[in-house]
């Protein structure tokens, strides 16, 4: 499995967890509520959900709403279908949730896994934030040791251009700095964010989110992670 195609199936399982959904209505979350799956299709969809439900994740089941119900009839078209999420797709996804591994820091699986900081236990927070400061961290040394070597052959705008790059990546180390220093405070979200779910969730460990400074972009992830 591609890394960006593992990203998508955690994204699925993760809203399904919420509630059982269409197609089309899980389209729509991911592209709204998940922005790193702004630029990707139906025929990057559902593969997907085919693969889910041939590992037993998900099940397909038939829309029941009045406006299901009478797709059918009309112009022979079929009912929507509606996707569940299996037992066996929760556990999966536990699992999923609890990994902490170098992929967890990367810019394709961060903002994913951060959108579902709220299933997630407190100390899998903390190590996914704390090796993606670390990642950033040596990401800034490494863009400063090379612009300090190249700077005297480039031109202006260049130039100019990777002293952008280093500030959006120094955004994001203070960003997250706020956001462990949340966390190990044990402040708390006011509310669900995207892809968490509502107060009603019970999940263990899952209560104590973190704090969204409004101050502070997201990380700066690619706009075709799911492609």
């Amino acid at each position: 499995m591609s890394r960006r195609s593992g990203i998508l199936e955690f994204a699925v399982l993760g809203l399904l967890r919420e509630s059982p959904m269409h197609g089309y209505e899980l389209r729509k979350r991911l592209n709204t509520s998940l922005g790193v799956f702004r630029a990707f299709s139906y025929g990057t969809l559902y593969p997907c959900l085919k693969t889910l439900v041939a590992n037993g994740w998900l099940i397909e089941e038939p829309g029941n709403t009045a406006e299901d119900a009478l797709a059918a009839p009309l112009a022979g078209r079929r009912a929507k279908i509606v996707y569940r999420l299996t037992a066996e797709g929760k556990e999966h996804f536990e699992q999923l949730l609890s990994q902490t591994g170098p992929d967890a820091y990367e810019d394709e699986t961060f903002a994913a896994r951060f959108a579902f900081f709220g299933q997630t236990s407190r100390d899998v927070r903390m190590r996914v934030l704390e090796g993606r400061r670390s990642r950033l961290e040596e990401r800034l040394e490494k863009m400063s040791a090379s612009l300090a070597r190249t700077r005297e052959r480039l031109d202006d705008y260049t130039l100019e251009l990777q002293r952008h790059g280093m500030e959006s990546v120094e955004r994001e180390v203070r960003w997250l700095n706020e956001l462990i220093e949340s966390e190990r405070a044990g402040r708390d979200l006011k509310g669900p964010a995207a892809g968490e779910p509502d107060s009603r969730d019970t999940t263990s460990g899952a209560s104590g989110g973190l704090p969204r400074p409004g101050d502070h972009p997201r990380p700066d992830t690619p706009d075709d992670t799911a492609t």
